[in-house]
């Protein structure tokens, strides 16, 4: 009898895990038709603002305000909330927004076994601030997933295509203080194999596109180009749903303003990184170019490539035109065919009110639908 319940249970569970493939296999099928009808679909690189009752506003990282049952169901209603704004701004490709982290990066990271938050360091971050950090005391894991059920709420709220992003192993690296491995290499390896269990299983709840965020790969270019994108290779190693890589020159924070002003009259960071992305297994680079001194030339480097390209600044409170918009897209059109290019944010808009967030992103909106318009008369 026992036997016989078990084998019953074991079928039953079988059938449920081949229908829900099924159906993620549908709704992946669903989002790539959806993509290749819709002509410069728009989307957005990261956070987004949250609402004044779960965390204060325009504050990056601020503490949540909320704390049990009540936090986690205000996550969800902020998730919720940021979802209807994308969708009232006429953003084509929707994410979280972020809502349920308090940070891109260590949120991920607070949530592995072998890193230790009580005991902090002080590193140099991205090669330009000092910041305390958790350290690393031991080999690291991942013994549950972490964002998946995330996911799947957000999966359950919308019929759009969506977007999640993950920190990447080089920049995951560079926000903690290493005293295990003692080797910057050998603990990226180790992220990517976590990053890839994680990135599976968003793929599994429904997810269409995957983003790693690296702003470390516009800082350690030798590092990059000698490990960093075979590491991120393998986070994506197995996916079956597009994958994106975002590298930009952050927040409008103080600590990357100030950064940015010792680069010269032209930031030509990308340059040394877009050959070998150029090559990789990465589907999307996401990168910024709206009121940025990036030279739009450098786009030529990874000519074949999908790219979500910058149209909004992130660092002002100054709301694009549409067609301040559509002409950062004109000239992006000069090096990637339409059917490749997104439309999209610089970076994260958190720290920015949640009402010049909404504004930035109709204009985004907007101005992919003047170009939609041109090119549909040529």
């Amino acid at each position: 009898m026992l036997a016989c319940i078990g084998s019953s249970s074991s079928l039953s569970d079988r059938a449920r895990l081949k229908r829900q493939a099924n159906e993620n296999l549908k709704q992946i099928n669903n989002t790539a038709a959806f993509i290749m009808k819709t002509l410069l679909p728009t989307s957005t690189a990261g956070s987004l603002p949250k609402p004044s009752w779960l965390a204060e506003p325009e504050v990056l990282w601020s503490p949540w305000k909320l704390e049990g049952e009540a936090l986690v169901s205000g996550k969800h209603d902020a998730l919720r909330v940021s979802l209807q704004e994308q969708e009232f701004s006429g953003v084509d490709i929707v994410s979280d927004g972020e809502q349920t982290r308090q940070h891109f990066v260590t949120t991920f990271i607070e949530h592995l076994d072998g890193v230790d938050f009580e005991k902090r360091e002080t590193v140099r971050i991205r090669n330009r601030y000092d910041a305390s950090v958790p350290t690393v005391v031991g080999p690291v894991s991942r013994q549950k997933s972490v964002f998946v059920e995330d996911a799947k709420f957000l999966r359950s709220q919308t019929d759009k295509p969506i977007k999640w992003a993950l920190p990447g192993p080089m920049t995951m690296i560079d926000t903690l203080y290493d005293a295990h491995y003692q080797s910057r290499e050998k603990l990226a390896w180790e992220f990517a194999k976590i990053l890839n269990q994680e990135a599976k299983e968003l793929e599994a709840a429904g997810v269409d596109i995957i983003q790693f965020d690296e702003p470390a790969f516009n800082v350690f270019f030798e590092e990059v180009n000698a490990w960093g994108i075979a590491c991120l290779e393998r986070a994506i190693e197995g996916l079956k749903c597009e994958t994106a890589v975002h590298i930009c020159y952050g927040y409008g924070i103080k600590a990357n303003t100030d950064w940015k002003k010792t680069l010269g009259s032209e930031w030509r960071q990308y340059e040394e990184v877009f050959p070998k992305l150029q090559q990789s297994n990465i589907d999307i680079i996401s990168l910024e170019c709206h009121n940025s001194r990036v030279p739009i030339e450098l786009l030529e480097l990874v000519r074949g490539k999908k790219i979500m390209v910058g149209a909004i600044d992130v660092a002002t409170n100054t709301i694009e035109t549409p067609e301040e918009v559509a002409d950062t897209l004109r000239k992006a059109l000069k090096y990637v065919d339409a059917d490749k290019l997104y439309p999209c944010t610089n970076c994260g808009l958190a720290p920015l009110s949640r009402s010049v967030a909404r504004d930035k992103l109709s204009a985004l909106s907007a101005g992919a639908e003047i170009v939609r318009k041109e090119l549909s008369a040529l």
